[in-house]
């Protein structure tokens, strides 16, 4: 715990581990803490297009930092993260990090905490978070493609936001990693009611998802839009730069697309290659995740209508999600 002098002023700058992190987060209270929150700290952040540098070909090193201008909300902080993609084999995160959370009114350090596992909640929040404006009310079928650290965020993040869902594919070029989750997961009590099953072919079951959430690495399309159902709501979390896609230009071509934020549309290879190919304009994009909450823009309009949802990761759900630890975590 950090101390304190009498003026409740923090002097110790305070280490949140993963382990602290994860007995402080549920992703139903973190994404209700983004529905609230996001569209009001959003007028005062300050959040400046994230560095990207490429330690080597296959490797990146991201700087993403945001301050608040309001007195309301005294932070500010810098997430930096690291990506190799070739960590699997290895059996440890594609994505590691550390997040700092600095005083915005005095400049003071208040805490470091592992932004592992704090990146995976908030990836995973919201686009639990972005379902609940996107998705059928009555979704039962969800297809996780990937079978990596995220999914399970994901997978949890989607049943909090939809708790309709029942069935739960899971999909993975290896095989054994799609059966191996589906039966950990299936024997979580938390799941109860719902069904897993692990899938070899994604052609076959993805027709299937009322939600389809993909979180890869791939830099070929594996979603074919000509094989969602009607009424389908895709959520896009693995590519971050123009070389990587998930999804085809059909996909995006039947769909209401829906970001993040404006960094999708410049970041994102499913949009970047659709704009280029004239498959659809900027201006056709639906809206960002703070126009849906803020109920700016109009999510999904009818129960035939498809859905699409790109992040890309921002730091200013970053520095909400570091401040919601921060301040529980304080409080206990």
């Amino acid at each position: 715990m950090a101390s304190t002098n009498k003026d409740d002023t923090i002097t110790n700058p305070v280490f949140i581990s993963a382990e602290t992190l994860c007995s402080i987060l549920t992703h139903r209270t973190l994404i209700d803490h983004f529905q609230s929150t996001l569209p009001k700290v959003s007028t005062f952040l300050q959040t400046p297009i994230r560095q990207h540098y490429s330690p080597s070909p296959s490797s990146s090193l991201l700087l993403m930092p945001s301050w608040s201008s309001s007195p309301s909300f005294p932070y500010m902080g810098v997430k930096l993260v690291t990506h190799f993609p070739h960590n699997s084999s290895l059996n440890l995160p594609g994505v590691q990090g550390s997040y700092v959370l600095f005083s915005s009114t005095t400049g003071q350090t208040l805490t470091s905490m592992d932004s592992t596992e704090l990146t995976l909640f908030r990836t995973s929040c919201v686009s639990g978070l972005a379902s609940k404006y996107l998705a059928r009310r009555d979704s039962e079928v969800l297809v996780m493609v990937g079978a990596g650290f995220l999914a399970p965020h994901l997978i949890r993040a989607h049943v909090s936001a939809t708790p309709s869902l029942r069935k739960v594919f899971i999909w993975n070029r290896t095989v054994e990693k799609a059966t191996t989750l589906a039966r950990k997961l299936g024997g979580c009590h938390e799941f109860k009611g719902l069904s897993f099953e692990g899938c070899g072919c994604l052609d076959e079951v993805v027709g299937l998802g009322d939600i389809v959430s993909c979180a890869t690495n791939s830099e070929t399309p594996l979603v074919k839009g000509e094989r969602l159902k009607v009424g389908a709501h895709l959520d896009l979390v693995g590519s971050f730069k123009p070389s990587m896609m998930e999804c085809d230009d059909e996909t995006i071509r039947r769909g209401s697309v829906f970001v993040d934020n404006e960094a999708a549309l410049v970041e994102a290879g499913e949009l970047v290659g659709a704009f280029e190919r004239g498959v659809i304009e900027e201006g056709e994009i639906g809206g960002s995740l703070v126009e849906l909450v803020g109920g700016d823009k109009v999510g999904r309009s009818s129960s035939e209508q498809i859905t699409v949802f790109k992040s890309v990761g921002s730091a200013v759900i970053d520095m909400l999600a570091a401040q919601f630890v921060y301040e529980t975590y304080t409080r206990s």
